[in-house]
């Protein structure tokens, strides 16, 4: 074994290495597939989780280098965080179930050991027993479910089974469905399953940044991977729809009231999970895939930046003041051209009102929320904010739709990742309460009313054995 001191350096170039690797892998193959019988099977989906993965990795190996210098345990970290890479980079390609599954429970409980790797501190270790029984729940409902299908279809792979889903008797299919859904809700920290996410704050910023931005995400890739299987009735695709709509408002509203840097980070990727699987209900998957890899990238630079902001940042003396009809003009201007925008860059058609036109419908209140809080928080005179906004959030539009169309070329093979979808009064209702929620936010109502403060307080708070309260033990670990 290399000295403690070289093991950082080593796996930090091995990692950048498999990124090269991947890039290159991911440019020769251009989305076609190649498969090692029964095992391995890279396909489009693989090719761009693996960039991904190798990128964010290769950004927390550098950061940890300066970050956990001098930690105890030091090689230690740095193994768990290697070997959970290659969990993650042979995961996605997988083409064996029995394989998948062993590797879904190895990437929990080498992410369970990284939560809690400060050995001494009885809340790191408490948030890690936490997450250490949500990962072994997920990888028992996934077993459990996937183990229902191979005698019914007389599979052992991934392609095999999903042809023979039509010999599955109905409510075998079911119970599977619901159990693999499941899975991807407790690993991407989705409602009721959120508090393990919020109760990992223990875990060293390195570690913090590498599952938000990556691990968090392996429920999209749980649907992908099983999108055969997962959206082959109308029930179960209205599921997925509706559990990323509750969580795609409640970690937005709990977002709204956090104090903790990291905790309302973490409220914010618990939004973003919910939203994430919205668009897989909604019958895109490229979205999906293309949303998982915008916000891993994001999220992985305001976790590695939250301690500069935590410097820099104060408090605001007194709440923002309403925005002018001036602003709010603008807002509106800007969320209908985002909108309009997205749409004719994908291809959507608002006319069409199908998913696709609800899909455009929740980019537009995200362009409005986005830029109402830009007005808020901007010194820029009135007139000035007028026009900068939408020369700096529109080109942010245009990057995403053309990251979501690469997506769906790459994805192209995956038919079952894209599927028209019928509105339906779920889909109306969520419409609705969607508009609502941000009327509320808007306005401020979760400040005003102590009630629905206390609920949001209550409802996001982590498990109560990993919260350190003793101000003498701040900087103890």
């Amino acid at each position: 074994m290399p000295p403690p001191t070289r093991l950082p350096a080593l796996l930090t170039r091995a990692v950048w290495t498999g990124f090269g690797l991947s890039l290159a892998l991911a440019f020769v193959l251009q989305g076609a597939e190649w498969t090692v019988e029964p095992l391995i099977h890279v396909d489009g989906l693989t090719q761009v989780m693996a960039v991904v993965v190798t990128f964010v990795s290769g950004i927390v190996h550098s950061f940890s280098r300066r970050y956990m210098a001098g930690a105890r345990r030091l090689r230690g970290f740095y193994v768990q965080l290697f070997a959970l890479t290659l969990v993650v980079l042979f995961l996605t390609a997988t083409e064996h179930v029995f394989v998948f599954i062993v590797l879904w429970m190895g990437m929990g409980l080498l992410l369970a050991g990284l939560i809690g790797h400060v050995r001494g501190w009885p809340e790191a270790q408490a948030a890690a027993r936490y997450a250490r029984g949500t990962f072994l729940a997920g990888s028992g409902a996934l077993a459990i479910g996937i183990f229902l299908l191979v005698p019914n279809t007389g599979a052992v792979t991934v392609s095999e089974i999903v042809a023979g889903i039509e010999a599955v008797p109905r409510w075998v299919l079911a119970v599977s469905i619901v159990l693999i859904v499941v899975a991807a809700m407790l690993q991407s920290a989705l409602v009721p399953f959120h508090r393990w996410l919020l109760s990992s704050m223990t875990a060293p910023t390195p570690v913090s940044a590498f599952m938000h931005a990556g691990i968090v995400n392996a429920g999209g890739v749980l649907l992908a991977r099983f999108a055969g299987v997962v959206f082959e009735t109308q029930a179960a695709i209205l599921l997925v729809f509706f559990v990323g709509a509750v969580t795609a408002l409640a970690g937005q509203a709990w977002a709204l009231v956090q104090t903790n840097v990291k905790r309302q980070l973490g409220c914010s990727t618990t939004a973003q999970m919910g939203f994430m699987v919205m668009q897989f209900g909604l019958g895109f998957g490229a979205a999906g895939v293309a949303h998982l890899i915008l916000h891993g990238f994001y999220k992985a630079y305001l976790f590695l930046n939250s301690g500069s902001v935590v410097e820099t940042a104060a408090p605001p003396s007194t709440r923002p003041e309403p925005a002018g009809w001036a602003s709010t003009l603008a807002s509106v201007a800007t969320g209908i051209a985002g909108g309009a925008v997205f749409a004719w860059i994908t291809g959507k058609s608002v006319l069409a009102l199908d998913g696709g036109s609800l899909l455009v419908f929740f980019v537009v209140l995200a362009v409005l929320h986005a830029t109402r809080t830009l007005l808020r928080r901007s010194g820029l005179r009135a007139t000035t904010r007028a026009w900068v906004l939408p020369v700096v959030l529109l080109p942010a539009l245009t990057m995403y739709g053309a990251v979501y169309n690469a997506v769906a070329w790459l994805l192209a093979d995956l038919g079952t990742l894209a599927f028209p979808t019928a509105l339906t009064p779920l889909h109306w209702a969520t419409a609705a309460i969607f508009a609502l929620v941000y009327v509320g936010i808007d306005r401020g109502w979760h400040h005003s009313s102590t009630r629905l403060y206390v609920l949001l307080m209550n409802t996001s708070r982590p498990v109560s054995s990993t919260l350190l309260t003793r101000r003498d033990r701040y900087h103890v670990h």
